[in-house]
């Protein structure tokens, strides 16, 4: 039987990148990322894997190689792509709702509509009413990085990129956004490449895991994950998730040898 062929959302074709007077971060970097994929970059410190997300999102530019989004260069598709960094990144003199609504009011759309779309999306997130007027230093952590999945959400992108959004939290409540977040791409189907330092999270999130090495940049190995979704939280005590977690553990040791 012939596998379904799907478009590819992001193609990276011999990309290296080296900032001035530094070694090389990324070396002839080969990476595609199809449409509805849910892709993980895992590695060492070091490796590369934020600067693949500038790439991707036009904030910094190869040094050499060529690099499409959506057939398209990085930059004249930036309004398709939704970034969340490690931090929640929340204007602290703003609302939620207003934090929620900023893209769309940098789009131009009138209060009640956007209104009407933060609230929407606020509820999508588990969060609720109940926090729209409130501000950042009231939220706990885990609720910031929920306001901060809604903001990257409001303008309804094609690809998300999401580098660490939930290392800083308890593992408790990394789980529950994990689980939280594969719900979201079930409803709304957008492609991911999601940078992480966690094999377990890795393993329970993805599509495939690519494995870079370091010094400079490259992909050592890629570790497709055919687990079909939706992912209950029972999964992660099943010996299929085990073995897949020692398995990406191993890779990951290599790819860290000198």
């Amino acid at each position: 039987m012939m596998e379904t062929y799907v478009a590819p959302q992001v193609v990276f074709t011999g990309v290296s990148k080296r900032y001035t007077n530094g070694p090389a971060v990324l070396d002839a970097l080969d990476l595609t990322v199809a449409k509805g994929e849910f892709v993980t970059l895992l590695g060492p410190s070091g490796c590369g894997k934020s600067t693949v997300l500038k790439l991707i999102s036009g904030l910094t530019s190869p040094s050499s190689g060529t690099i499409e989004v959506d057939g398209m260069t990085p930059k004249n598709a930036r309004e398709t792509v939704s970034y969340i960094f490690q931090d929640a990144t929340l204007l602290p003199w703003r609302t939620v709702q207003q934090n929620v609504g900023l893209g769309l009011e940098l789009d131009g759309v009138n209060g009640d509509r956007r209104r009407e779309r933060t609230a929407a999306l606020l509820e999508l997130v588990g969060l609720g009413q109940q926090v729209a007027e409130a501000y950042p230093r009231e939220l706990s952590g885990g609720m910031k990085m929920r306001v901060s999945l809604a903001r990257a959400l409001a303008t309804n992108p094609k690809l998300l990129l999401m580098d660490e959004p939930f290392a800083a939290l308890d593992e408790m409540t990394r789980e529950r956004l994990n689980e939280e977040l594969l719900r979201l791409r079930g409803e709304q189907q957008w492609t991911s490449v999601f940078v992480t330092h966690s094999v377990a999270e890795a393993a329970f999130l993805s599509t495939r895991i690519v494995v870079l090495a370091s010094n400079p940049g490259r992909v050592h190995a890629v570790v497709r994950v055919e687990f079909p979704f939706p992912r209950p939280a029972a999964f992660r005590a099943s010996t299929e998730f085990g073995n897949l977690v020692l398995q990406v553990s191993r890779t990951l040791r290599e790819a860290a040898q000198p």
